[in-house]
């Protein structure tokens, strides 16, 4: 990457860093100010945005991004206004005994961090910009958003309109190459947020390391279902297949993988053959149904099912209208159900993000638990079932970001929970008064009376029996 380039990235924090630190203390006023702009951007060009994501894709429906990128960061935005008042309240705090009786206080502010850059991707390239800069401008911070070069359209307008409802000292867009991406990640901000592959996550917590920046990293993994015996397994199938097929699995919380009772196996690949065949009749020419982003992915998918039949396993394609895929140029691929699937094939070393269900079968539901826990902790993990105890087994045994029982991925559309994985699937997490709080520093506070305490306390030279007094007073 040119050093010009490098140069505009540095004096763009620069600038921002500047006016941020000028304007201090800001009211509330200005910051809700800036998420109603933020929110007009995203309804005002909801359409635009809904053609030009699409055009990116190959196709995608408009329903789908409606939902999925404008309506969810319009509801986050209204979230953020609603709560952020009550959030951004300083915490009282207690002194020891006996320093309040003497006048001291305590307290914790949250205040803004300053300069706050976003690495967001193409999956959903909308909500993952826009998402957290409502919770980083409710915070009171300053935004440089780097969007993904795979949906590069939707990139450039992001650009465009945030230029105009924005000052270039408030939020501003940086489009480019992975080239530019790395050295967005090398800047000395107050804080990062990336949305990514685990890979990449791992090389801008590495950037970050250099200027010591703090990280929020919403990464992926292979995100289990597990099915009890006591499951549904039609209703079951059916949520499976929309969390599986929405934007053609091209989700970072989209079910991984079904661990499911040996003697139900059948029972359950059914429930999700039904459960497609109901949404989706045909595939190939139906706006419904998303294409793969990229031919390179496209390729890698295609590779994981070859990888997996060549190892042993049973590949069912579920193609409900029985179309020809051979000969089709639209990267849309259906559903492939994996069975007898094993730890040496790719498709259960990686991510899949992309329409491929591998399904493991237990006699014990204690087997799934105990393969999720010999994993990388995992962003999501769902349960299906009505036996609470074994439901609660399951919760209590694994450790993952978040967990939507009877049904996937719902957890991530709960404006008041936290996003965020543990470890392999991410650090740090936002949505919630979690998500101001990770974009806020905590400032302690301590008021001290206009007594001498540090006499008092026996702090003070020379030492004494006043010292041991105290200490033996705080060790009681």
């Amino acid at each position: 990457m040119a050093n010009d380039r490098r140069e505009e990235l540095e004096r763009l924090l620069r600038l921002q860093r500047d006016a941020f630190t000028a304007s201090r203390p800001e009211s509330m006023a200005m910051r809700k100010d800036r998420i109603k702009r933020a929110m007009a951007l995203v309804k005002e060009h909801a359409e635009e945005f809904c053609k030009t994501m699409s055009a990116d894709f190959g196709n995608r429906a408009m329903e789908q991004s409606m939902l999925t990128d404008v309506a969810a960061t319009v509801g986050a935005g209204k979230h953020a206004l609603k709560n952020m008042d009550k959030w951004a309240k300083a915490d009282k705090r207690s002194v020891q005994f006996p320093l309040g009786l003497l006048g001291a206080k305590a307290e914790v502010r949250y205040e803004p961090k300053g300069v706050i850059g976003i690495l967001s991707p193409w999956n959903f390239p909308l909500q993952l910009a826009f998402g957290p800069l409502m919770q980083v401008l409710a915070a009171g911070n300053r935004a440089m958003i780097k969007p993904s070069e795979f949906t590069e359209r939707t990139s450039m307008l992001m650009a465009e309109l945030v230029e105009e409802y924005f000052t270039p000292d408030e939020v501003a867009v940086v489009t480019g190459s992975p080239e530019v991406a790395a050295a967005f990640s090398s800047l000395p901000f107050d804080h990062l947020v990336f949305t990514g592959s685990t890979a990449t996550g791992r090389r801008v917590m590495q950037a970050a390391a250099e200027n010591l920046v703090p990280v929020t990293l919403e990464l992926g993994g292979k995100s289990p279902v597990i099915m009890g015996r006591s499951a549904d397994f039609a209703k079951a199938g059916e949520r499976i297949a929309l969390g599986k097929m929405m934007n053609a699995g091209q989700i970072c919380l989209a079910p991984d993988y079904m661990y499911v009772p040996e003697d139900k196996q059948d029972e359950a690949v059914a429930g999700v053959v039904e459960g497609v065949t109901g949404m989706y009749p045909t595939l190939l020419n139906n706006d419904d149904y998303a294409s793969i982003v990229s031919d390179n992915h496209f390729e890698r998918l295609q590779g994981l099912v070859a990888d997996a039949r060549d190892k042993g396993a049973e590949v069912i394609e579920v193609n409900p209208g029985n179309e020809d895929f051979s000969n089709a140029n639209q990267r849309k691929m259906p559903l492939s159900i994996i069975k007898n699937v094993h730890d040496d094939m790719k498709v259960m070393q990686e991510e899949i993000f992309g329409p491929l269900l591998p399904v493991k079968t237990y006699k014990a539901v204690d087997q799934a638990v105990d393969y999720v826990n010999e994993h990388d902790r995992p962003l999501g993990l769902y349960y299906f079932g009505d036996d609470k105890d074994e439901q609660e087994r399951v919760l209590t045994r694994t450790i993952s970001g978040g967990v939507t029982t009877n049904d996937v991925i719902f957890h991530v559309s709960m404006e008041d929970l936290p996003f965020g994985g543990v470890g392999p699937s991410g650090i740090g997490s936002y949505h919630a008064v979690e998500g101001f709080r990770e974009f806020s520093h905590a400032r302690a506070v301590y008021h001290q009376p206009k007594i001498d305490i540090a006499k008092l306390g026996g702090f003070k030279p020379p030492y004494g029996k006043a010292t041991e007094k105290a200490a033996a007073q705080m060790m009681k």
